[in-house]
């Protein structure tokens, strides 16, 4: 397909809060969005041109979508791959990448088949199945539903059978993993685009009950393990199929590294790059998927990323300390317009730099400390 000019339009399934971030990537193109996502006037919208309200795997709605658009993309894996290839326009990432990533364990095999570093797996169907799993790989494990989790819903550290019981139900459609005693979480913005590919720099995450918290750019680690996760997560590119960004989350353990899950999307942790690189992760995944020449991956200095959370009972979003918090030097402030908050629901994220990684991580802590919206 010829790159697409501007003037064209992007067709998003899903309008949370990436979507939003691709709407304002795609704006400076000269490329007009439409989303669709269920939830009226969704995050996305008011940089959005238009939105359909629809369930993501609403074929009639997905049609009409495609019917707008020149390509389609999606923010959300709750995106059905099936009914996006069935579409006319051209989809990206391919819906093949969409089902490989959307089921942890077609993911693992996949990139185990393709000779990429994974820790240690076994599919989980019954109690007899985990009984197994303990034997094999030792416990406690790290059990993941197959499908449909996101933000560590769906994933449970489980010592016991009664323990994954509680937790999940019904011991089917899970997969057991080892559970990695890694050094310390990285991750890699990983972009193909048509003809080529890249990497962001590799950087440093901190997750707490399984949501990421802060994302430190570049990470902190050696030089030899940096070259390792690049060099892996370019490989990861080549087992999946499809231009566009992905989110590719490693261990590093050892001086090496393995690979935790996929993203086909623009992820958590490369909100630093909007104003830590040269080009943003969201500026990159709309270059990419409309076959326009990549950006830039550079960063232009240490930068870090704080997410805001929710916490407490569901009510009404309100958002206060801005001005104390935009007070913090070089601090950038995102607000995602959710009108509800929720417990450990994204709300939005700030990012700080600085001369190196410790005085950036700082100063984006001190603007997230002065928020409130609890």
């Amino acid at each position: 397909m010829d790159s697409l000019v501007p003037g064209g339009t992007l067709g998003v399934v899903g309008g949370g809060q990436l979507g939003r971030m691709l709407a304002e990537a795609a704006s400076p193109l000269g490329v007009d969005v439409v989303v669709l996502d269920p939830t009226p006037d969704c995050p996305a919208c008011p940089p959005a041109a238009d939105q359909l309200v629809a369930d993501f795997d609403d074929p009639d709605a997905l049609a009409s979508l495609a019917e707008r658009a020149d390509v389609v993309t999606y923010e959300i894996e709750l995106a059905d791959a099936d009914a996006l290839d069935a579409l006319d326009a051209p989809v990206h990432p391919a819906p093949d990448s969409l089902r490989t990533t959307g089921d942890k364990l077609t993911e693992k095999r996949a990139l185990a088949d393709a000779g990429l570093p994974v820790p240690s797996f076994r599919e989980v169907e019954s109690e007899a199945a985990l009984r197994d799993a303990f034997d094999d790989l030792g416990s406690p494990l790290m059990l993941k539903a197959r499908r449909g989790g996101y933000d560590g819903r769906g994933n449970h550290v489980a010592a016991t059978v009664s323990d994954a019981v509680d937790y999940f139900d019904d011991l089917t459609g899970l997969v057991a993993e080892e559970l990695v005693d890694f050094e310390r979480e990285l991750s890699v913005i990983g972009v193909r685009g048509d003809g080529e590919r890249d990497a962001f720099p590799v950087v440093e995450n901190v997750h707490e009950d399984e949501i990421l918290r802060e994302t430190t750019a570049p990470a902190r680690t050696d030089d030899a393990t940096v070259e390792r996760a690049r060099d892996v997560a370019l490989d990861v590119l080549d087992a999946l199929d499809g231009r566009g960004v992905f989110g590719i989350e490693l261990f590093e353990l050892d001086g090496d590294v393995l690979v935790n899950e996929i993203a086909p999307r623009p992820h958590n942790s490369g909100h630093y790059t909007i104003e830590g690189a040269r080009t943003s992760q969201f500026e990159q995944h709309v270059r990419a998927v409309l076959g326009l020449p990549l950006g830039s991956t550079e960063l232009r200095g240490p930068t870090a990323m704080a997410n805001l959370l929710g916490t407490g009972a569901e009510r009404p979003a309100t958002l206060d300390g801005a001005d104390e918090a935009l007070s913090v030097e070089t601090a950038a402030l995102h607000w995602y317009g959710k009108e509800q908050v929720r417990p450990l629901r994204k709300m939005g994220h700030v990012t700080a730099s600085g001369d190196d990684t410790e005085e950036a991580l700082a100063r984006a802590r001190t603007a997230r400390d002065a928020l409130d919206f609890q």
